[in-house]
């Protein structure tokens, strides 16, 4: 048999027992029986077979968990162990063999469990370790639920740590827990160095599995370490580049050092922080000299090294700065109509401007001087002239100047004066520029004049009744001079434009209705003179046909219908008495159809009088 067989927590474990034999086809006088040997070193049976039975052994740990069955190999038999346990089954398993005539035989072999481990974790220290203090806990790692017990290793930087006098410390705590499984605790001491503050700290645990052993790392952790300084660094964070006058300078202020407890003094003033923000409104007009600072660098956890050590830094910044823009002339001027104007523009910087002027947010002119030729209305308005230092960006300053022209009248409509409308009222407009204000008047009479005052741009208007042809006349004039418009109206009855809402349904309602109901009117009429010469038999055949092929020397003759009341047969009557022939008299059915379609005639011509006269009243 083998020393060892192992097998994984609740799988199942495969344990052979070998044996030989001078007769295995004999007469079966084979005993074959298998114990365990408990951890209080008794021996119990658990299974036994005989050439007529085997059996179980009941009350036992494996009553309900084992089989013994052969491999199909001479001289071999398998225990087999289901749902292998911790407790009960890492022990040592005894096959016994007895065969009639050639003695006994016995081997062991010792079941081994294993449990694979839980992953890892790590959990480091949350505050900072300085490097003055001694050995300091650096981290804690711990590993659960395995079998054998785990092992776990430290390691720094990919490098093993192991325990060094007054330099690291590992301790472990092993957990035995009831289901037998074991956990591991390990902690790791050290007295930390400054090269500590970029390492990396993670465990490695490693345990047994069936016929090898692995391993598993936790993740990778850093530590805060505080240590001295040997250097501190000022310098200005912003404004990058040069600085201008009424800037809001920020200083950063750090050390290669780092410490909880480290501060910096600002003229005497303690600044809690590693890096440091001073922010610094310089004067306007007084930093043509240097602008100095004191800044003193110091560190509490550690003054009775640098107790001595003063770090003074004098930060020296040249401020530039740019004075307010001075337009000459100033604020508001009145130029007359097709002048010419000239302003100026400036201010004093101590370093290099660029001067641009600007208006309604375009450009009109480079340089200091703007230079306005043959003014118009279209000229007057406000000028910007802004002041820029290319070296610096956003410093710059601005003014404004206001140019008014004075000047004659200007009316925009002249390209307005014609119009054709077929509106019985009509508001017309005239659009003036000039300064001063202007005297407008219309040339027409029943007109209100609305005034409405915008700089230098005023707005006339009237309402116009339009009957036929009409001229307005729009005026305009001031003490420089007057201009004029002539609207020529033309009037029209009839729609000029095809898509018009309002007059299409004047002209609909005005002409094309009226003619409907005059042409129904007629209809009407020649309705009822049918029907009444119907009535008189002066149509529809009431004369009787007239024979063709039978030659009468009478002319003119008058037919009448008479009838009898001993015949119910109609016979027509010349002027002279003579009896019509059969061919002569008229077709009853005919006569019938005549008079169904005259009556029709008579009641639609009733009806479209009727509908005429409604339309009428519509």
């Amino acid at each position: 048999m083998e020393d060892k067989v192992e097998a994984v927590l609740g799988d199942t474990a495969r344990i052979t027992c070998m044996f030989k034999s001078q007769d295995f086809g004999g007469s079966g006088g084979m005993t074959i029986k298998w114990y365990y040997v408990s951890n209080s070193k008794e021996i119990k049976q658990i299974y036994s077979q005989d050439s007529l039975q085997s059996t179980v052994e009941k009350n036992t740990p494996y009553s309900e968990r084992i089989t013994v069955d052969t491999t199909g190999t001479v001289g071999e038999v398998v225990l087999t162990i289901r749902d292998v346990q911790l407790s009960d089954d890492e022990v040592a398993f005894n096959c016994y063999v007895k065969i009639i005539g050639e003695g006994t035989g016995e081997g062991t072999t010792k079941l081994k469990v294993f449990k694979t481990p839980e992953d890892p974790t790590i959990q480091g220290v949350e505050q900072g370790i300085s490097v003055s203090d001694e050995m300091a806990k650096i981290a804690s790692c711990e590993v659960e639920n395995g079998y054998p017990k785990p092992k776990i290793t430290w390691y720094r930087d990919k490098m093993p740590l192991h325990n060094i006098p007054d330099v690291v410390k590992v301790d472990h705590r092993v957990t035995s827990k009831s289901s037998g499984l074991y956990s591991v605790n390990s902690d790791l001491n050290m007295k930390v160095e400054k090269k500590d503050k970029d390492a990396v700290f993670y465990c490695e645990v490693t345990f047994l599995v069936p016929g090898a052993e692995k391993m598993l790392e936790t993740n990778s952790i850093n530590i805060t370490v505080f240590y001295p300084p040997t250097t501190v660094n000022l310098w200005v964070e912003s404004p990058k580049g040069k600085i201008k006058e009424g800037d809001t300078v920020e200083f950063l202020c750090a050390s290669d050092g780092n410490s909880e407890s480290q501060f910096f003094m600002i003229d005497n003033n303690e600044v809690r922080n590693f890096i440091v923000t001073i922010t610094l409104v310089l004067p306007l007009h007084t930093t043509l000299t240097s602008y100095q600072k004191l800044i003193h660098f110091s560190n509490s956890s550690l003054i009775w090294v640098f107790h001595l050590i003063m770090l003074y830094y004098i930060l020296k910044c040249k401020c530039f700065y740019l004075d307010e823009v001075v337009i000459e002339p100033t604020g508001s001027v009145l130029v007359d109509w097709k002048n010419e104007f000239l302003a100026t523009c400036n201010a004093l910087s101590s370093l290099r401007t660029k001067t641009t002027w600007f208006k309604n947010g375009k450009e009109v002119e480079k340089g200091h001087h703007l230079s306005l030729k043959a003014v118009t209305y279209d000229t007057a308005g406000t000028y910007d002239c802004v002041v820029t230092v290319p070296e610096i960006q956003g410093m710059q300053a601005n003014a404004s100047l206001q140019v008014t022209v004075q000047g004659p009248p200007e009316i925009i409509e002249k390209h307005l004066s014609e119009a054709e409308t077929n509106e019985r009222e009509l508001e017309l407009t005239c659009h003036v520029r000039s300064y001063p204000t202007p005297n407008i008047t219309w040339g027409t009479t029943n007109g209100k004049v609305l005034l409405r005052n915008v700089f230098q741009f005023y707005v006339a208007k009237v309402q116009v009744n339009i009957t036929s042809n009409t001229n307005v006349f729009c005026n305009a004039s001031n003490k420089f001079g007057k201009d004029s418009v002539t609207y020529v109206i033309k009037f029209s009855e009839y729609l000029l434009h095809s898509c018009c809402p309002l007059s299409c349904c004047v002209w609909i309602y005005g002409v094309v209705i009226p003619v409907i109901i005059i042409c129904i009117l007629l209809l009407a009429i020649l309705g009822s003179v049918l029907y009444f010469l119907y009535k008189k038999g002066k149509i529809c055949n009431r004369s009787g046909k007239k024979d063709f092929t039978k030659e009468k020397s009478s002319k003119d003759k008058i037919v009448v219908e008479m009838k009898s009341d001993n015949t119910e047969e109609a016979i027509l009557l010349g002027v002279n008495g003579e009896k019509q022939l059969p061919n002569d008299q008229v077709d009853p059915q005919s006569r019938t159809g005549h008079s169904a379609v005259l009556l029709i005639g008579s009641h639609v011509s009733l009806t479209l009088c009727c509908f005429s006269f409604c339309l009428f009243v519509c």
